[in-house]
């Protein structure tokens, strides 16, 4: 009985020492994290909301931590190829990514991916979101939202609308705007913003979303014209311009920008990038640039983007199953 009594005590003593290694060794991943250069892959071209979110919070990180965070841009495939390379990677801290909407999409857009947008990653922290705006081109009769459905109802299938390609934002939310309403569009997509945004300008094409920051310049150029928001309430960057939803249009959607990590990236490396990445998100000045460009910060923990992101793989599920959208995998 002796014998056996000291043998649960040396077991018990043995499992403390490991647990105390262990949390010693997590402790030491965090506290001599980052110890060199942090690559963060963004997959856009530079200039979008995505590429402009993440080089703030890069560099507010690089001054926090003392060590450079590189932004890495590699576009293609519908953001798909960065995404990959991310989830490829060494979990060790030193490579992160940055996501868009078009990453929940994507989940049900293609029927194989090379990774899994949940279980492949640790979801660090949402870091920011962007409504979309609803514009026309100027010889459109349509004033409003109200109006632009009115014109649609009467019209079916004779207006199109563009987007940036096909399960980009801007196009499940126009595919949502036309199912709530019972209204029917001609979808025309784009291999980007700029392509859409030249064909609206020039009245090739009668509708498109997008966020404000590529939009509202050329609304107030005086070259488009703004229907309403497609956000709960108005936005800083436009307030004098209603919600969908103001004009009987019950309709929300939008963009967000998130930081994601390969998944096994050790928690306390993990928890300690959420922090310093939603503390530069509401520094007074970096707050006010985003609200300038229509971006709203956000900086939630990786638990809060964690069912944020699963909730927006089933919501946009359902948009692309609903409007039978199909992509050539």
């Amino acid at each position: 009985m002796q014998s056996l009594s000291r043998s649960l005590l040396v077991c018990a003593a043995l499992l403390a020492c490991g647990a105390l290694h262990a949390q010693t060794r997590l402790t030491a991943a965090e506290s001599g994290y980052p110890a060199r250069p942090v690559r963060v892959l963004v997959p856009y071209t530079p200039g979008g909301i995505t590429d402009v979110v993440t080089r703030v919070v890069a560099l507010e990180l690089a001054k926090t931590f003392g060590q450079t965070f590189v932004v890495d841009n590699r576009p293609g495939a519908n953001s798909i190829l960065a995404v990959d390379m991310l989830s490829k990677s060494t979990p060790d801290g030193y490579t992160l990514g940055t996501v868009i909407a078009a990453h929940a999409a994507n989940q049900t857009l293609y029927a194989k991916l090379p990774y899994d947008s949940i279980k492949s990653f640790e979801h660090v922290s949402l870091l920011a979101t962007a409504p979309l705006i609803v514009c026309a081109t100027n010889s459109l009769p349509a004033k409003s939202a109200k109006e632009l459905v009115e014109l649609a109802k009467a019209k079916p299938g004779q207006l199109s609308f563009a987007s940036s390609g096909i399960g980009a934002a801007a196009h499940l939310t126009t595919e949502l705007l036309m199912s709530t309403t019972g209204i029917k569009m001609v979808h025309v997509p784009y291999k980007g913003t700029a392509p859409a945004l030249q064909d609206l300008i020039g009245g090739q094409i009668q509708v498109m979303m997008d966020v404000p920051s590529s939009m509202l310049p050329h609304v107030r150029a005086g070259k488009i014209k703004a229907l309403g928001m497609a956000s709960e309430k108005r936005v800083a960057v436009a307030p004098e311009l209603p919600t969908l939803i103001e004009s009987g249009v019950n309709v929300v959607g939008g963009t967000w920008v998130g930081l994601l990590a390969p998944a096994g990236t050790p928690r306390p490396i993990v928890d300690k990038l959420a922090r310093e990445a939603a503390a530069a998100t509401r520094r007074p000045e970096i707050k006010e640039r985003f609200l300038q460009l229509g971006i709203e910060p956000v900086g939630g923990t990786p638990a809060e983007f964690t069912k944020f992101l699963k909730d927006e793989v089933a919501k946009w599920a359902k948009v692309i199953k609903d409007a039978n959208v199909k992509i050539d995998n």
